[in-house]
This record gives C-alpha cells, sequence and structure tokens, in this order.
C-alpha cells in the first residue's frame, strides 16, 4: 500500500438544517485492537441522515461538526498496532462493506451475550443491537470522507463481482429489507407486499423478494418511485395507491388464488416502509386474517393501530432494524449471486449537498457519493 496521508477531508454537518461544508482534517488512526483504517471508496446516503441533520434524532449526533454517512464500503489500508483476532481476518488491500452498528459493542451486556432474536443474532461477544455500541455516522463519524475508522467485527467481505459503489446502498438500504423479509416467515409462493417499493429500500426489497420466490406486489404513490419499480421488470405487480383501492386489489388476488372467504384473500405479510398513516392503513387492509405486518419507518409522531384490525383479524405487528453481522455477509453473497444491485446516481464527494437536493426530489433508488469520481 502507498504511504497514508496526514491529512484528508471530510463532509462535515456543523448545525441542524444546514448544508455541509467540505473540510481538510488530520487523518484518525486506529486506537483499539479492534480497529480498522479503511479509505472510503462509495459512501451512500440513507433517509437517516436526513432525519439526523434536521435534528429529529435527540441528543444525536453527540458534536459538531459531524461527518455522517452510516453505510459505506472501502479499502483496508491499517490496522491497530495489536490486531485483535476479528481484526486479523482483514488484511490490507481487502474491500470491505461497513454498516452504521455496532462500533466498539459492549462483548457483556444481555444482547452481546445472545438474545433469543435468533433472525438478527451475532456470534457470542458482539451483536448489532448492542445499546452501549456508537453507531458509525450517527453518534460518530460515518463515510462521507475520505478515510474512515471502523470496527472489524462490523465487516463484512465485498464479493469479487460485487464494486464499492454497488456495495454501500447494501449496507443500511440492502440488509433493512433483507431482514425485513426474513421477519415476515414466508414460504416460497406466499405473498408480500412492500409499501414505498420505489424508494431506496423498497426496489431493492423488490428484488430480493422476487428471488427468494414470492409472489411479491410493490406499492408506491409517486410517479418517478412508480415508474423506477416498473422498470426492474422483476414481474411483481406493480401498484399506483392513489388510483387503486386495496379493497379492490385484495377481490382481485382472492380471485387469482381461487378464494372466496375474505379473510383468506389478500397478501401474507407486508412492509411499511413510508412514514405516512395512508401507508400504514393501506398497508393493513391488504392483509389476510392472520397476516403480518413489518414496521421499518419511524415517523416522529408514530403510527395509529387498529386494535380491531390486531385483535379481530390476529394481525401481527412487529418492527425491524437491521440484520446481524452474519445476516450482513448473507445478504451481501445473495446480492452477488442473484445480481441485486441498487438503481443510483453517483455523485463526488464535493457535491454532496447537490446530492441532498436531489434526494429530496423524491426519484427514488439511492444516490451514492463515489471517492473516485473527482473531487
Amino acid at each position: 500500500m502507498s504511504r497514508l496521508p496526514e491529512t484528508m477531508q471530510g463532509q462535515f454537518l456543523e448545525s441542524f438544517k444546514t448544508p455541509y461544508t467540505l473540510c481538510s482534517i488530520p487523518l484518525p488512526q486506529p486506537s483499539t485492537p479492534h480497529e480498522i483504517l479503511i479509505k472510503v471508496d462509495a459512501a451512500s446516503y440513507c433517509h437517516t441522515d436526513f432525519v439526523l441533520a434536521e435534528g429529529q434524532m435527540p441528543g444525536l449526533p453527540k458534536a459538531f461538526p459531524h461527518i455522517s454517512c452510516h453505510e459505506f464500503a472501502g479499502t483496508v489500508v491499517s490496522h491497530f498496532t495489536t490486531r485483535s483476532s476479528q481484526a486479523s481476518v482483514f488484511n490490507l488491500g481487502d474491500k470491505v462493506g461497513v454498516p452504521g452498528r455496532a462500533f466498539h459493542a459492549c462483548e457483556s451486556c444481555f444482547e452481546c451475550q445472545g438474545s433469543k432474536d435468533v433472525i438478527s443474532q451475532d456470534d457470542k461477544g458482539y451483536s448489532v443491537y448492542c445499546v452501549h455500541a456508537e453507531n458509525n455516522g450517527i453518534s460518530r463519524h460515518g463515510g462521507f470522507a475520505e478515510y474512515a475508522v471502523v470496527d472489524a467485527r462490523q465487516l463484512a467481505p465485498i464479493p469479487a463481482s460485487m464494486t464499492g459503489v454497488e456495495t454501500a446502498p447494501l449496507m443500511c438500504a440492502g440488509i433493512t429489507i433483507y431482514a425485513a423479509l426474513k421477519r415476515c416467515h414466508l414460504q416460497p409462493g406466499q405473498r408480500v407486499s412492500i409499501m414505498g417499493a420505489g424508494g431506496g429500500l423498497g426496489h431493492l426489497g423488490l428484488q430480493y423478494a422476487v428471488k427468494m420466490g414470492f409472489k411479491v406486489m410493490g406499492v408506491d404513490a409517486a410517479d418517478a418511485p412508480l415508474k423506477l419499480a416498473a422498470s426492474l421488470n422483476t414481474g411483481a405487480q406493480i401498484v399506483d395507491a392513489r388510483t387503486e383501492r386495496a379493497a379492490d386489489i385484495v377481490q382481485q388476488l382472492g380471485s387469482e388464488d381461487g378464494k372466496t372467504d375474505l379473510g383468506e384473500m389478500g397478501v401474507d405479510a407486508v412492509i411499511v416502509l413510508p412514514e405516512s398513516q395512508a401507508a400504514f392503513d393501506y398497508s393493513m387492509k391488504l392483509l389476510k386474517t392472520h397476516g403480518k405486518c413489518v414496521v421499518v419507518s419511524f415517523p416522529e409522531k408514530g403510527f395509529h393501530i387498529s386494535a380491531h384490525d390486531v385483535v379481530f383479524r390476529d394481525i401481527s405487528i412487529i418492527g425491524s432494524l437491521v440484520g446481524s453481522n452474519k445476516m450482513l455477509r448473507e445478504m451481501l453473497n445473495f446480492s452477488a449471486k442473484h445480481n441485486v444491485r441498487a438503481i443510483a446516481k453517483s455523485f463526488p464527494l464535493s457535491r454532496l449537498n447537490d446530492l441532498v437536493k436531489e434526494y429530496h426530489k423524491g426519484g427514488g433508488g439511492k444516490l451514492v457519493v463515489d471517492m473516485s469520481l473527482e473531487i
């Protein structure tokens, strides 16, 4: 590896509701055995970056100026002098994906010692649900910079067939929707509906769900996301919630499935990605009796939930955050094998504020900082 520079450039959030500022700072260095320094190759923008910048995550970031981004990818360039066994797995030059959670997991809490959540469980001694851990790009500096210090236990090797730009969006959007699909506990041939199907998570979810063998419906309520979802040509049914009533869709699915009892009509599971109450209500109307609603979004004012649906229709409502490091690796290998990729538009680091403006246009897909582009 070539000699490392003494400084690096990063995009800093200096206060809430303000644009990012490009600055030069000293190069960070690994300071504990688990830590690795990577050269960031790509960093993806997430809705959480917007929420954080708006001041809607109380107590976070811990201090300004702050480098955001919790879904990125890079190349290992340096270790701490004394390497842990986990850090020793990665060699200089290795390409790795970096999720936000959980930097410096405590190793001793209930989650780290092995909670009962089998879907999100990691090996004993580390958990993405550790409440004592830091989070890249949220409580500590993240990926909108040329270099970043990361925790070796967080990392996933990038498959040879994938690039950093392809990997970065999967480090939050990819693993989040993949884990949400796993939480549906569906068998091939069962039906799942993804609300917000043309967004960053949704359009990846359409691809994963189809490759998992489910009957898939993608629902959205804006022209650009609907167009993007349809352009994937996954074979999923794409529904415009503005013009198609949930009740009519349920009847249509019942007819296709040869069902005459209303309780048997509809989808087996829904995944709610938008933050609107209308999207939540629409999704609940699509569900069969005994169906499952997996909630990924977390609107500031929450959702109103119908007790009638929960009690009389036996609808299960569960939340889903991210997946374990094991699942992260599984998801990356699944993506490589089945050619699941984000539809993404790239920007250089110097144009991060232009990327944010593009985000607010609501065009769907993902927006990525590509470090190979000229600064």
